[in-house]
């Protein structure tokens, strides 16, 4: 038997993280996008909580409880607000990517420091077309958008390898049309010293599983929240004499968007499973990701059509969504990039499917 239920400490985890993202993101997410930035206070609540470290080794100061833990208190707080959500996780996918290549001492030695100033932040930006360009101990590249402010440290991930850069980083502030709450901007770097370097394509198809699954579990947080919130709508809005929920149609499109939600949330959660397992975990989480990325593209725009012409203004959540669904979209290469490890799961999977057909047919 399958059984999907969270055991008591998963169970705990995401129900504290639910209740933070109720209580303390839901109802300001406007304001933290007016603002381009969290209320110090409210950033040291989420710190003592421990949800930046939920899946760090303890003996890294972390919760050590795996990437599972991590998608869970990153699909609720993403239901808040999503640039929130970044916000409050300042180093992000960037830690266990260095834990992929250098181990607990490279988060030791890059991570800890960091953390320890006030309002620091790490940035992963991946190099899915070999753009950047290495000139010695030099690196040089360009990001059109990244949704922060503020880099001290900045990592630089390509199919064979990790560096990390400190110095040189110039970025230019951009009004953003997603994400605001965790800051817009086009980030340089021309020539910048090199801090550290790894090579090891073992290690960065395992640092891009961690940061996939990371951006999946943002998008399907939010795409659930838009989801739930234009089907209370249709149920509270009235048309003909019944509420609109209830109109053949848009029943089904309201069942079509939870199953959506649903089926990008059981890829999510088997890719996590599978980084906690030890288990490969490039092509799930890549074929995660993809998931996640159309199904929020059909969810979006379809949460601001129940609405009708009240789905495009600010008095609703919807358009919001719909802004911040595209753009977590764009990250990491967006699906495209992910396609390029799916893929050859994709094109094995029916050739074992009719080999196991066969051997069934000719069995029995």
């Amino acid at each position: 038997m399958i059984d999907f239920a969270l055991d008591e400490e998963l169970a705990l985890v995401a129900e504290t993280a639910q209740r933070f993202s109720d209580e303390q993101l839901l109802p300001s997410q406007r304001a933290f996008e007016a603002q381009r930035a969290l209320p110090e206070a409210l950033r040291r609540e989420a710190a003592q909580i421990g949800f930046d470290r939920i899946d760090w080794p303890e003996s890294a100061g972390g919760a050590g409880l795996g990437a599972l833990a991590r998608v869970l208190v990153t699909e609720r707080l993403a239901a808040g607000c999503p640039g929130a959500a970044l916000a409050l996780q300042p180093v992000g996918a960037v830690a266990q990517a260095l834990r992929a290549f250098g181990g607990e001492a490279a988060l030791q030695r890059h991570l800890q420091p960091l953390l320890a100033r006030p309002d620091a932040r790490a940035a992963l930006v991946f190099d899915a077309r070999g753009q950047w360009m290495s000139d010695g101990d030099a690196l040089s590249g360009h990001a059109a958008w990244l949704p922060t402010d503020r880099v001290d440290l900045l990592a630089v991930l390509s199919r064979d390898g990790l560096r990390l850069v400190t110095q040189g980083i110039v970025l230019t502030e951009l009004p953003g049309a997603g994400l605001r709450a965790a800051g817009a901007s086009e980030l340089r770097v021309d020539r910048a010293p090199v801090e550290a370097a790894w090579t090891d394509s073992a290690a960065a198809a395992l640092a891009l599983a961690h940061a996939r699954v990371q951006l999946a579990a943002l998008l399907v947080g939010q795409m659930h929240a838009a989801a739930d919130y234009s089907r209370r709508y249709a149920l509270e809005r009235v048309a003909f004499g019944k509420p609109i929920a209830h109109h053949q149609a848009l029943a089904f499109l309201i069942v079509d968007m939870h199953s959506a939600v649903d089926a990008a949330r059981q890829l999510l959660h088997e890719a996590a499973w599978r980084l906690d397992a030890g288990r490969p975990a490039r092509e799930a989480a890549a074929t995660a990701l993809i998931e996640a990325i159309e199904n929020a593209v059909f969810i979006g725009a379809n949460a601001v059509q129940i609405l009708g012409g009240a789905g495009f203004m600010r008095d609703y959540p919807v358009e919001k969504q719909l802004r911040e669904l595209r753009a977590l979209g764009l990250l990491l290469g967006g699906a495209d990039a992910a396609r390029d490890d799916a893929l050859p799961a994709a094109i094995a999977a029916p050739i074992d499917f009719l080999a196991t057909t066969d051997a069934t047919t000719q069995g029995a």
